[in-house]
């Protein structure tokens, strides 16, 4: 990811298992493919809390520090707004998607890997996509490659092998009125605060007991 914006502080295994050690309530075992059971997770309609590598530097979550869920889920808005981030119910939520397929999404042709760039969601595949989709037809473009963000492109290109969809909704790893997420301890306590269903920590899946 060298040229992009994770300067962020990362994270020992040490360092998530010690904050796994401070809260009741969780069940959490490690996988061989967190990618791939997240994707699984996403794609029946869960709210998934992803925290990997180093955090980002600017003014975007760009799937490092993100909460990610089901773009063609048309009331995901709704209920990340209401469940999640417990904000004004007209706030819109950004497509991250594959650098390879972007074009077949939105009307852009260039990287936007910060997303920073506001373009058209191609007409036929608003009603793929909605949750993403702003009223006016546009969306706020995240595009994720290799180079970028290795394994948040893995986690996209999972669920795109899952839904024939290369998008995924992404927003950052905080409620409203608090900065995002930094460190395992501040993204397993807004797990266990919110309605989060699920969260993937490193190579960690977490659960809350009773699911």
């Amino acid at each position: 990811m060298k040229g992009y914006s994770y300067f962020g502080k990362e994270y020992s295994e040490l360092d998530i298992l010690d904050g796994l050690k401070q809260f009741n309530g969780i069940k959490y075992k490690k996988v061989d493919n967190i990618a791939k059971v997240t994707a699984e997770y996403i794609k029946d309609g869960y709210i998934v809390g992803w925290f990997q590598g180093r955090s980002e530097f600017g003014p975007r979550a760009l799937g490092n520090r993100s909460i990610i869920a089901d773009p063609r889920r048309s009331d995901m808005k709704d209920v990340l707004n209401s469940r999640v981030k417990f904000r004004e119910a007209f706030r819109p939520f950004a497509p991250a998607v594959r650098l390879d397929e972007m074009d077949q999404y939105f009307d852009l042709n260039i990287e936007a890997p910060y997303m920073l760039i506001v373009r058209d969601v191609l007409e036929e595949k608003r009603n793929i996509i909605p949750s993403v989709t702003h009223v006016d037809g546009t969306g706020r473009i995240q595009s994720v490659s290799e180079q970028s963000n290795s394994k948040f492109y893995q986690l996209i290109t999972e669920f795109y092998s899952l839904t024939g969809v290369p998008v995924v909704l992404n927003t950052s790893f905080n409620v409203k009125g608090e900065p995002i997420v930094e460190s395992p301890y501040d993204a397993i306590r807004c797990f266990t605060t919110t309605d989060i269903d699920v969260l993937a920590i490193g190579n960690y899946f977490v659960e809350k007991e009773g699911n």
